[in-house]
C-alpha cells in the first residue's frame, strides 16, 4: 500500500485558521498535534493563544483534543492547565492508538479535524485512519531531537507536494 503524503488542506498554522473553516466542514473534535503545531515542545504550559484558540472553538461546539507521541510527563499537564481530554505516546504513523481513543470516548471520526505539523506521522496516520488532516508549518524553529531525522525526509516531500499544487491552502475549502 502506498503512503499517503497529501493532507485534505494546509495552513500555515492552526492559529490561522477562521473558525467558520470548521462549522463549514462540520467538525466537532479538533485534535491536535501538541509540539510544534500548538506550542514549542519547551513550552510546559498552554500559551496564551493556544488558551484563546481553545475558548473560541469551545464557544462554537468544537472540542480540542490534544494528540501527541510524547509521553504522559509532557502531556498530561499541558493538557490539564489546558482542561482538553489528550492521548499521548500516540505511536504516530500508526492509527491503532487513536482509533481506539476515538471508540472508547464515542468520537465519530466522521466530523474530526486533525491538524498536525508532520508530513511522516500526523498526516499518515490521519490518512491511514480516514480522518481529514490539516497539514500546518512548524510553528517555531527548534525541533526536539527524535524529529530532526523526520523534517530531513519531510521537506523534500513537502517542495514536491507544492510543485504539484497538491497542498491546498485551507481558505480553498470555504
Amino acid at each position: 500500500m502506498a503512503i499517503n503524503f497529501i493532507p485534505y488542506c494546509h495552513a500555515t498554522s492552526i492559529f490561522d485558521v477562521d473558525i467558520a473553516f470548521f462549522k463549514k466542514e462540520k467538525i466537532k473534535t479538533v485534535l491536535a498535534d501538541l509540539d510544534n503545531t500548538l506550542d514549542s515542545y519547551k513550552a510546559m504550559r498552554p500559551s496564551l493563544r493556544v488558551m484563546e484558540l481553545k475558548k473560541r472553538l469551545e464557544e462554537e461546539g468544537i472540542e480540542l483534543i490534544v494528540i501527541s507521541n510524547n509521553k504522559e510527563k509532557r502531556v498530561k499537564p499541558y493538557a490539564s492547565e489546558l482542561s482538553v481530554r489528550y492521548l499521548y505516546s500516540t505511536r504516530k504513523p500508526f492509527k491503532k492508538r487513536l482509533l481506539n481513543f476515538l471508540e472508547s470516548n464515542d468520537i465519530d471520526k466522521n466530523f474530526v479535524l486533525f491538524v498536525g505539523d508532520q508530513l511522516l506521522t500526523d498526516v499518515v496516520m490521519a490518512n491511514n485512519a480516514h480522518i481529514k488532516i490539516m497539514l500546518t508549518e512548524k510553528i517555531v524553529k527548534e525541533d526536539q531531537w527524535t524529529t530532526h531525522f523526520n523534517r530531513l525526509i519531510d521537506r523534500p516531500i513537502r517542495r514536491h507536494l507544492r510543485k504539484k499544487n497538491k497542498l491546498v491552502d485551507w481558505k480553498e475549502k470555504m
